[in-house]
């Protein structure tokens, strides 16, 4: 009888031992080592290559057109790069309750012509059907199968032939080649690459839906991430209504684009245009209220920047930002004191950003910075003002990526005045009729052009 085989396993980066450890020599993380059974030689399932592969010249290589389906949610479309592509494997991760299931029910539900096999492990076929009743849409060709055993999946699938399989999630799913228990580290890849093989070969497209751990990052190993075609992140705050959709990687297409929605009774509803969401209708203008024109990837948009500076009332003042780096505002504030003269190590500074969004533009410098000269000397900006520009440490002001994008969409919600890095003075940037362009060099040079 053959021996069984152990096997010690870090559950943060799914680094492998012999032997157990303390501390991961992989990524260092303590405590997170989980020993496991291996399958026994005889049982294991491996992943035979085919009889006819062989090395090819890459000019022998036939040219294969894999289609694209289209799905029902235009911004799944765009950050999937023009649809999901057929055969391919996509991994869905996000916080709990921030509406993986929800987006991925929606998808298969509302997408016409596509047979779609659901396979849940976290809920029943009735707790599916609530939530499907909710959504307002039922189709016809969407099949719900709670399952958790890999190999009765596998079967189902080679019996209904799907054009698209949902499995939520991979940390549910086992298979009985492996002895440890659902969720571990064997588990999560003897599913996936099983999985990813079926793809390949049938031609079926794969969603899957992935936990994440405490610090953020997809739960399992991080095999399981190198094994998948595309990855995607669902982001946002629980106590908002906004989400996020961000590609993280992307085999077919580029990973700059993003996709909102707003969480809704009735589920999930894409936002066309967030500019109007994140621009507030107050109607007169405030101190300490700055717009930027930031860029996501491609897709421009606007964004208020709400700053309060006040006296520290104790020895030490702090530093607050909700949606923003922390030290990148400290580092902005430093500048602001070296090369403005203003005095902000005697103040309290508090950072918000409209929405709920987390932001990591470079651009935005310049918004930040007007926010917080604004509430500093009480004066409100402006009226139909908005900035772009990064800021340097030595107070000079640099061009933002993409500016004539953001220009346009400054433009096209009624801004007559955008403030700009003098970097690009003489650039001959297309500027719309109406629209003033306002060049600054340095950061001392912002107020005379906000007031």
């Amino acid at each position: 009888m053959a021996k069984v085989k152990k096997a010690y396993y870090c559950k943060e980066c799914g680094n492998e031992s012999p032997k157990w450890f303390g501390q991961c020599p992989a990524c260092g993380a303590w405590g997170s080592c989980s020993e496991e059974v291996i399958a026994r030689a005889s049982d294991s399932v491996k992943l035979s290559r085919t009889s006819e592969s062989r090395p090819q010249r890459v000019a022998e290589i036939a040219d294969a057109d894999h289609g694209r389906i289209t799905l029902s949610s235009e911004e799944m479309n765009r950050v999937l790069g023009g649809g999901l592509v057929k055969g391919s494997m996509v991994l869905l991760g996000g916080e709990p309750g921030i509406g993986k299931s929800t987006l991925s029910l929606q998808v298969a539900l509302a997408t016409e012509g596509v047979k779609t096999l659901y396979v849940s492990g976290e809920e029943s076929a009735s707790q599916i059907k609530m939530r499907a009743s909710r959504l307002g849409s039922v189709s016809d060709e969407c099949y719900i199968y709670p399952e958790t055993l890999l190999e009765n999946i596998l079967s189902y699938v080679g019996e209904m032939q799907p054009d698209l399989v949902v499995i939520d999630s991979i940390q549910t799913i086992y298979s009985e080649a492996i002895e440890s228990s659902a969720g571990s580290v064997s588990q999560i890849r003897e599913c996936a690459a099983r999985l990813l093989k079926m793809a390949k070969e049938s031609d079926t497209s794969v969603i899957i839906i992935g936990h994440i751990t405490k610090d953020g990052a997809i739960a399992g190993p991080k095999i399981l991430e190198h094994i998948v075609d595309v990855v995607l992140s669902f982001e946002g705050d629980n106590n908002n209504v906004y989400r996020l959709l961000r590609g993280i990687k992307n085999r077919f297409g580029a990973t700059y684009e993003i996709g909102i929605y707003e969480m809704r009774e009735e589920g999930l509803v894409e936002v066309a245009n967030p500019s109007e969401i994140l621009l507030s209708h107050s109607g007169e203008p405030l101190s300490g209220v700055g717009v930027g024109a930031a860029v996501d990837g491609v897709r421009p948009y606007m964004i208020e920047v709400q700053a309060l500076v006040s006296n520290a009332a104790y020895g030490t003042p702090q530093r607050s930002a909700t949606g923003y780096d922390n030290r990148r505002l400290n580092m902005l504030l430093a500048v602001l004191e070296k090369r403005v003269g203003m005095k902000m190590f005697q103040k309290d500074v508090f950072l918000n950003f409209a929405g709920g969004f987390k932001v990591q533009d470079t651009g935005l410098d310049l918004a930040v910075v007007g926010a917080v000269i604004s509430s500093y000397f009480d004066r409100a900006i402006e009226e139909g003002v908005c900035m772009a520009g990064e800021i340097g440490l030595s107070g000079e002001v640099r061009p933002a990526p993409r500016t004539e994008q953001r220009i346009a969409e400054a433009a096209r919600h009624g801004f007559k005045k955008i403030i700009v890095s003098g970097y690009l003075a003489g650039r001959g940037l297309r500027v719309p009729e109406g629209v003033e362009v306002v060049y600054i060099n340095t950061v001392s040079e912002l107020p005379r052009a906000m007031f």
